[in-house]
């Protein structure tokens, strides 16, 4: 399996820039586009545990669209063949204290990549013991 080809890496990389664009700007039928509609795409959340598309749908409607403004610190996409792909980052909320994680799984399917998995959490500053 070929890892990071280079046109299967530059379409990926402009999805996930499309699916940060949309996130930022709370553009909810571009976030819904881009995850597969399906009862077995799920995404673990800061507090919440969605399972299956319409689960996902819903929770983004009922979320406030402010403050959702932030800066990318570091992105890592791998892609896995033509049709499998990771893309990881860390981001840092405008004037929060901490460090966001979010990790996705995306797959070529016959309407585009899209979003089979997704994992948002806070990486909280650890007390190191004396």
């Amino acid at each position: 399996m070929e890892i990071n080809i280079p046109d299967v890496l530059a379409e990926v990389t402009a999805v996930c820039d499309r699916y940060e664009h949309a996130l930022v700007h709370n553009d909810l039928a571009v976030l819904d586009e881009l995850f597969w509609n399906s009862e077995h795409t799920l995404r673990y959340g800061y507090a919440e545990n969605l399972y299956g598309f319409a689960a996902i749908h819903q929770y983004r409607a009922e979320q406030p669209n402010t403050k959702l403004e932030r800066t990318i610190l570091k992105q890592t996409i791998t892609t896995y063949g033509r049709d499998f792909a990771t893309c990881n980052l860390e981001f840092q909320r405008l004037g929060a204290p901490s460090t966001g994680r979010q990790s996705q799984t995306w797959k070529r399917t016959p309407e585009g990549w899209r979003v089979v998995a997704a994992h948002v959490s806070l990486l909280e500053t650890a007390v190191k013991p004396s």
